[in-house]
Order: C-alpha cells, then structure tokens, then sequence
C-alpha cells in the first residue's frame, strides 16, 4: 500500500521477515510470526505515542497515492492520517507491526526554511533547554 517495492520474503518455522526497499538500497522491514502468542510478545509497543516513527521524505505525488491506497483498502479511518506542520505536509501510516511511518512531502521554500534551522540550530537548542519553549515555527498555521 506504501508504494516501496518488496524485495525479499524470509520464511522460517515461526516467522517471515519481508522487507521493502528504499531507494539507497536499503530496506524497511516487518516481521509476521505463525503463532499469534508469539506476534503478541515481539509486538512493536510504540503505538502509545506518535512521536516514536520513522520519516522518509516523498514528493506530493507519491504521498498522495499513497493515501489512496490506504483509503481503497479501507485503512484509512484506523491506520492513516495526515497533518500539515508548515514546514512539511506529512502522511502518517501505522504499519502492521504497530510501526508508524510518516511521508513527508516539502513545503515549497524548503531551501530557505532548511537554511534559517541550520543557522539557529545550536541557538534554538540551547534556548528551549534554558527553559523558553516558544515555538520557532512560523510556518504552522
């Protein structure tokens, strides 16, 4: 449904590992075990929070069949959902291990916006830690 290519399927006993590849080579992997107690106890536990995912930068255009997929195969409502951050418009998509993976696509200025963080990284860092916890994104509406 996320449009990344499976390259290689292990079987074993207990489980399958397949894994889907990325565009530098490597891959994004999920495990499936034949005994649910067992799928139950290696469970990824992070859907607790939103904040524990992996990011993969996407043009507008993958994203967007990407979402149409997740909908075609009635994932949407439970397993999909997209949030605008200013800087980037991001799909986010929980995975059949509990795995959330986000595809962010670009705001348009992202040279500009990527230059100004890079600028005021060090800055910004050292400010939210002394304690100021205002926001620095002034592209989220």
């Amino acid at each position: 449904m996320i449009g990344l290519p499976l390259v290689a399927t292990w079987t074993e006993r207990v489980y399958s590992h397949t894994l889907y590849g990325l565009a530098d080579g490597s891959a994004l992997a999920f495990f499936q075990f034949a005994n649910p107690k067992d799928q139950q106890e290696f469970k990824t536990d992070i859907n607790s929070t939103p904040v524990r995912h992996i990011a993969f930068k996407v043009e507008a255009e993958a994203q967007e069949a990407m979402r149409e997929r997740v909908t075609a195969a009635g994932h949407a409502e439970t397993n999909a959902h997209v949030v605008d951050h200013g800087y980037c418009v991001s799909l986010y998509v929980t995975g059949p291990n509990g795995l959330i993976l986000e595809f962010a696509v670009d705001h348009p200025d992202v040279e500009k916006i990527d230059a100004e963080r890079r600028a005021t990284a060090h800055a910004d860092l050292a400010r939210w830690l002394a304690g100021d916890h205002t926001s620095n994104n002034r592209w989220r509406t």
